[in-house]
């Protein structure tokens, strides 16, 4: 992608690798406490591990913002672990979240499922749940390619 940020490699399926790789080492993820469990084409799994540095919210609880960054970044990984020889990531288009409950615990789980992958766009399914397994926020994602 020529008008990417400088410094950043290109995106294509031969350099997507080494993202995954080091997923739970990027700083911003490793302060969340994420790590990405698993990963094939069209599906991610993506723990967040509660540490001292996880923001919390109302009855500590996570915080909301922290599920949000939790559901884009499971997302992102679900479309680009398929990333196909010339396609041109563009990012997040949408994001729609709902928060059906707290989440508390130790561990929360998000696992995101692309419903289908367009020219231009990928719908995709996202739910998180807590470590007793109860489903605390779904959303969709709507992640864009450059034509």
């Amino acid at each position: 992608m020529a008008d990417q940020s400088p410094g950043l490699p290109t995106l294509t399926p031969a350099t997507i690798q080494p993202c995954f790789d080091n997923f739970s080492e990027m700083a911003f993820h490793k302060y969340l406490g994420m790590h990405l469990v698993e990963y094939r084409d069209g599906y991610a799994r993506v723990e967040l591990h509660r540490t001292e540095h996880t923001p919390t919210g109302i009855g500590g609880s996570v915080h909301g913002g922290a599920l949000a960054t939790l559901v884009d970044m499971t997302a992102v990984t679900s479309v680009l672990a398929g990333l196909r020889e010339g396609e041109h990531p563009a990012g997040t288009a949408d994001i729609q979240l709902t928060y059906l409950r707290q989440t508390k615990g130790e561990t929360v789980t998000c696992e995101a499922r692309v419903l289908k992958r367009g020219k231009q766009l990928a719908p995709v399914e996202v739910k998180v749940t807590d470590d007793e397994g109860r489903l605390c926020c779904s959303a969709r994602v709507l992640y864009a390619f450059r034509a």
